[in-house]
């Protein structure tokens, strides 16, 4: 997130304040105490009960990032039948949780040659909305009906967007977002040391070992690769020195990208859960006046809406839409609420310069109708078998650190958070530290 977004969001935050102000019964003084006080404990409770999911999904989606290459993911991808969603959705769903990186790696994905369907549905969308740690957040908050709807409407979103590109988005219009990301970036290859995208056209190192050319950012790449470990298998990563120290950094990027996504959901649902008065919310909410399933649609419309408006991503959104269900937005619209975070305004930018304007309102499109539909129909499902679950069942409530599970997880994960940090600030055995560092540089 840039300075404009955040000055964006920083406007929000006031006039949610301020509509708290304008339409409370409470003196003024009594009001603002209270609703800041209110506003810090379920920030606070949520970043809590959350912790330990966040460390531990972290570490899994780098593990998988650091031990899975994008090319071999991409091979298996080319179609857009049922076993090329299924890989791409199980693919998204072991890996990373931040919009940014996925929207990133599903473009790096369609560019070698992964479908738009397996691409920019199923594997984006699954390394979003379906990773573990924001269905554990999910749980850990709203509970596990709501994490068996976002499973649930995950895959009909998927299932519909693959429809779509399948059958509705003419063949031009993909052709054409295709040759936009290769004219632009080139046919590229991922660095085996630190994990940098490389042009081979453009690098001046490589090496050629066992009839396979390896392409690398920088001489000191080239200098710390070992062809054998290159070739090893993820058992043998997985328990190797280096091949945790490659997840430490992986994680540490996915947590340096998206720690401010996370904060910022946890102080927007305090301020959402402190300043706004249940009048106001009464007052949006009013009721089936046309029927239900209008009032349903419409607000479905309503929720991806705000999840575009409010700019956050990925677990980010979970705590604000766990306010936003205890303030009366109905079981589906909650859902559709947390499938818009892919069409918020600096995604939809990205979607531009990645594939071109068209095609990225025609993605941007697709995602909001099928967010509102899922989440329509998911609503209907789960009324008819009796799933949807009292609002009173969600988890905001004051910081309350008792010795229970989750005071021993967060001291574990904390523990574990701290040996991966530690880990990362070490010299790298085969040099992806600085790799990291260089691709930093590189791209500021």
């Amino acid at each position: 997130m840039d300075r404009s977004d955040y000055a964006i969001l920083s406007v929000i935050a006031v006039i949610t304040v301020a509509i708290g102000i304008v339409t409370t019964t409470k003196p003024l003084g009594t009001f603002v105490v209270e609703s800041t006080r209110q506003a810090a404990t379920t920030t606070a409770a949520m970043a809590w009960i959350t912790w330990w999911a966040l460390v531990i999904g972290f570490a899994i989606a780098g593990g998988v990032e650091a031990w899975v290459s994008t090319q071999q993911i991409s091979e298996l991808l080319e179609g857009h039948g049922p076993r090329s969603i299924g890989l791409a959705t199980f693919f998204g769903f072991v890996s990373s949780s931040c919009s940014y990186s996925a929207i990133a790696t599903a473009k790096n994905l369609y560019k070698k040659g992964a479908s738009a369907a397996a691409a920019l549905a199923a594997f984006q969308f699954a390394s979003t909305n379906l990773v573990i740690e924001i269905g554990i957040v999910i749980w850990l908050l709203l509970g596990w009906e709501f994490l068996l709807a976002d499973v649930v409407g995950g895959l009909l979103l998927i299932g519909l967007m693959s429809v779509g590109f399948v059958y509705v988005v003419p063949d031009k219009i993909l052709d054409e977002a295709r040759e936009n990301v290769t004219d632009d970036e080139g046919i590229t290859v991922q660095d085996p040391v630190c994990g940098m995208e490389v042009d081979p056209e453009e690098t001046d190192y490589s090496i050629e070992h066992e009839g396979q050319t390896y392409y690398f950012c920088s001489q000191s790449c080239k200098d710390s690769f070992d062809p054998e470990e290159a070739n090893t298998s993820i058992p043998e990563k997985a328990t190797s020195w280096s091949g945790w120290k490659s997840l430490a950094d992986k994680q540490w990027k996915e947590w340096a990208m998206l720690w401010d996504e996370i904060a910022i959901g946890f102080i927007f649902a305090g301020l959402i859960a402190g300043f706004i008065p249940e009048s106001v919310w009464t007052s949006v909410f009013s009721g089936a006046v046309f029927g239900l399933p209008v009032y349903v649609l419409w607000t479905a419309a309503l929720g991806a809406i705000i999840g575009v408006v409010t700019f956050v991503c990925s677990v980010g959104n979970v705590p604000f839409g766990t306010v936003l269900w205890t303030r009366g937005l109905p079981f589906g619209s909650v859902l559709s609420y947390i499938f818009a975070d892919l069409i918020v305004p600096p995604i939809m930018k990205a979607y531009d310069e990645y594939y071109g304007t068209t095609f990225a309102a025609v993605l941007s499109l697709m995602i909001f109708v099928t967010a509102v539909i899922a989440g329509f129909v998911v609503h209907f499902l789960f009324l008819g078998l009796g799933l949807i679950p009292s609002r009173a069942s969600a988890q905001i409530a004051e910081v309350s650190i008792e010795l229970n599970y989750k005071l021993v997880l967060n001291v574990l994960a904390t523990a574990f958070f701290a040996f991966l940090y530690w880990l990362h600030n070490q010299d790298s055995v085969a040099g992806g530290e600085r790799g990291d560092e260089r691709h930093a540089a590189m791209t500021d």
